[in-house]
């Protein structure tokens, strides 16, 4: 296990913030793995980041276990794997940074044109092309650079899914996609001893974290909850442009 301080002096925030984002709050958790990587290598933290994840998986998919959307993962998970798959083949001639930057892109572009027309759109039907596209492209860059988030919301949220139901559909899509992640993970030795004991050591806090996220945003109005993620959307896309512009000028 990990004992440097300086290592959980920003591990601690991060899981509690990864814990809030699989409460309800999508888009937070993008935060989580930079943070950790301050004091610890990407590749490292991302592994420690990954069993924490499926744990909190189990929460958010238990508190939302009766509000879903079984059209929705019926387009999007089974693509989602294709994505994965591709992105663990293309690992090697693939910039993360690239990724970063064009998913930032998108989700910037996206957030604002719809927080402009907030309100004003019916909403959208189910097309399987574009579930399928964008499922793809959600296990793609999840696979690659940890990125799945906004792929996914660009689909889902013109639905204007209830509140419970998208971010049920949500933690059922992301449970899924993080097993899927774990055979790349093994293949690549990532889950060392000391990663899962640091894991093991992080995870009271990030199954409490989770339930305070679940209780905070269903004591939200439903109303403000898709202006909050759409704003969330805005934030990580930025952040993922800044990163990604970032890494390839450097």
């Amino acid at each position: 296990m990990l004992d440097d301080p300086l290592f959980y002096a920003f591990a601690i925030p991060a899981v509690i913030i990864l814990g809030l984002a699989k409460g309800g709050f999508a888009g937070l958790g993008i935060l989580a793995v930079p943070m950790m990587a301050l004091s610890a290598s990407p590749v490292q933290a991302a592994s420690i980041t990954l069993p924490i994840l499926i744990v909190q998986d189990v929460v958010s998919v238990w508190a939302f276990r009766h509000s879903w959307d079984g059209k929705i993962l019926a387009l999007m998970v089974p693509s989602a794997a294709l994505g994965i798959a591709a992105g663990y083949a293309l690992a090697a001639f693939v910039s993360a940074a690239a990724v970063e930057l064009a998913v930032g892109l998108v989700s910037v572009a996206f957030a604002i044109l719809r927080l402009a027309a907030r309100g004003k759109e019916p909403a959208a039907g189910h097309s399987p092309t574009a579930g399928a596209f964008w499922g793809s492209v959600a296990g793609f860059t999840s696979q690659i650079a940890h990125a799945g988030g906004p792929p996914f919301q660009i689909y889902v949220l013109p639905r204007k899914l209830a509140r419970d139901t998208f971010i049920g559909t949500s933690a059922l899509f992301f449970a899924i996609i993080n097993w899927l992640k774990v055979p790349a993970y093994a293949a690549l030795g990532q889950f060392t001893r000391e990663n899962l004991l640091t894991a093991a050591a992080l995870m009271p806090l990030a199954i409490v974290s989770t339930f305070a996220g679940v209780w905070l945003i269903r004591r939200m109005p439903a109303d403000r909850f898709y202006t909050l993620i759409y704003v969330l959307l805005l934030v990580v896309g930025a952040k993922l442009t800044w990163d990604g512009a970032t890494a390839l000028a450097a």
